[in-house]
């Protein structure tokens, strides 16, 4: 790729490793570029070949126009963003890849600055994305995730349902749902 996409986070970090004074906010069409970046950033954390990079260009790229359309949201402290993601509803069932994604609660992207992996941001965005959920009426979260992830979102309670044809050729991604508490269920 030949960028450091890796963002100096000094000054977040406290003593035992997890991120303070981080809010987590809807992010601003202006901030496209930078979540772009760090979609990138966080994919080249696993040194995926470069070929990969290309076929993902597009599902990768963050436009203001997707920021407007879909619920994306940034973790950071002020002009410093360290992670996000996005949600995205289907209406309906949707075939793609030879796969049936079902019709419900998406999450698109989770990304996370590799300068930050293991420092709590995950969880926070995770533990944010499952309360914006739940407001919404849903009780689930589906998620095709990229298979070095797949660790991080059962540690999180989601449950693996199978592998489904990624957007490489010969490579799978796991799919995953969370199941939330109904509402009224939860006290």
């Amino acid at each position: 790729m030949g960028k450091n996409y890796s963002h100096d986070m000094v000054g977040l970090i406290g003593e035992r490793g997890v991120m303070h004074h981080l809010k987590i906010r809807r992010a601003r069409p202006e901030e496209a570029a930078r979540l772009t970046e760090l979609s990138f950033a966080a994919k080249a954390y696993w040194n995926y070949p470069q070929s990969h990079y290309r076929r993902w260009q597009q599902e990768l790229t963050i436009t203001a126009d997707y920021i407007a359309a879909h619920d994306v949201y940034v973790c950071g402290n002020g002009p410093k963003i360290c992670g996000y993601y996005s949600l995205v509803i289907l209406q309906d069932d949707l075939a793609v890849a030879g796969a049936l994604l079902k019709a419900g609660m998406w999450l698109e992207h989770m990304f996370v600055d590799p300068a930050s992996i293991g420092r709590g941001v995950g969880s926070r965005l995770f533990d944010h994305l499952c309360q914006e959920v739940h407001n919404s009426g849903s009780d689930s979260i589906h998620i095709l995730a990229d298979p070095h992830a797949r660790p991080f979102y059962e540690k999180m309670g989601c449950i693996y349902q199978g592998e489904c044809p990624s957007s490489i050729p010969g490579r799978t991604t796991p799919y995953l749902v969370c199941r939330l508490p109904r509402r009224g269920a939860d006290g």
